[in-house]
């Protein structure tokens, strides 16, 4: 099943999978930077409107560990920890994303390509069961997720 939620097409290719597929008008380069770069995923990666993040730290090193924190108007937290699993310059990245509490692991794996400047991020989420992927489908995430992407494709075009 495919949907398409503005400029993000969103797929489930399996009972495990979400696969989200957004094309960026920037170089691979700037766009693998904006996607690992501390100073560059504050600047977009927030979700809704009105939340900010006050954590973000990245080791991007395969066994490295990143830490994100966002805070919403209200004062409400949400944290987010992965280690990284693989990591190869401009082109792919593989790591593991946790919610703490009672959400499984997911692990995440992001490709790139880059077509006459154009780049392609191809994200897919592995959960460990349907129930664990249609529980995360559930909260919004796709909206969310959605938001941070159009949010960094307006950030890429301030940096060119």
């Amino acid at each position: 099943m495919s949907t398409s939620n503005e400029t993000t097409r969103f797929s489930t290719p399996s009972d495990t999978e979400i696969v989200a597929v957004r094309v960026f008008d920037a170089p691979r380069t700037l766009v693998w930077d904006v996607w690992t770069k501390p100073e560059h995923v504050r600047q977009w990666q927030l979700g809704p409107d009105g939340w900010t993040m006050p954590v973000c730290e990245i080791d991007l090193r395969p066994g490295g560990r990143w830490h994100y924190v966002w805070r919403g108007d209200d004062g409400a937290e949400l944290s987010m920890t992965g280690e990284f699993r693989e990591v190869s310059p401009p082109e792919r990245l593989v790591n593991t994303e946790n919610w703490g509490g009672d959400w499984p692991e997911a692990v995440v794996t992001v490709e790139f390509t880059e077509d006459d400047g154009r780049t392609t991020a191809t994200t897919t989420v592995v959960y460990p069961s349907k129930e664990a992927r249609d529980a995360a489908t559930a909260t919004g995430m796709k909206d969310g997720w959605n938001a941070g992407l159009d949010r960094m494709a307006g950030y890429l075009a301030t940096l060119r």
